[in-house]
């Protein structure tokens, strides 16, 4: 089945998510409001203070669905994760190349070549898509 990373947006402020089986289901004043299927999402975003339910929230760790808080305004609160999937060796070789200034140099600089790269073309494809504006004498 095609995974469609689908976020689910959460903008009223009395709503009150939890699990039901397999779905999310979304409350307000203890009436059901709407039903989303857990496993089409990729990420849940409420932004209120009702919160969801501890059992939402370990099915979210559990199938790697992010589930981040915001308040009403926007501003990050706190977010849900589950098991990390780090590997140490990789953790381990990146502090070494973090100390060593040689490698870090050269990380470095393709980081800045990467970054010069993806500039130049944003300028030409603005240039492209806009073209040349003149300005009025005076106006700049």
């Amino acid at each position: 089945m095609k995974h469609l990373l689908n976020t689910l947006f959460v903008t009223s402020e009395d709503i009150y998510l939890s699990l039901d089986g397999e779905n999310v289901v979304a409350n307000r004043e203890r009436q059901e409001i709407a039903r989303y299927p857990l496993h089409t999402l990729s990420g849940i975003l409420p932004f209120s203070y009702s919160g969801a339910s501890p059992a939402l929230m370990g099915a979210c760790a559990k199938r790697d669905v992010s589930l981040a808080f915001c308040t009403p305004r926007g501003r990050f609160l706190a977010r849900v994760t589950g098991e990390s999937s780090g590997n140490v060796l990789l953790r381990r070789m990146q502090y070494r190349v973090a100390d060593d200034p040689g490698p870090c140099c050269r990380m470095a600089r393709n980081m800045i070549f990467g970054k010069v790269h993806n500039a130049r073309w944003s300028i030409e494809r603005t240039r492209r898509d806009h073209g040349l504006v003149r300005l009025a004498a005076g106006h700049f």
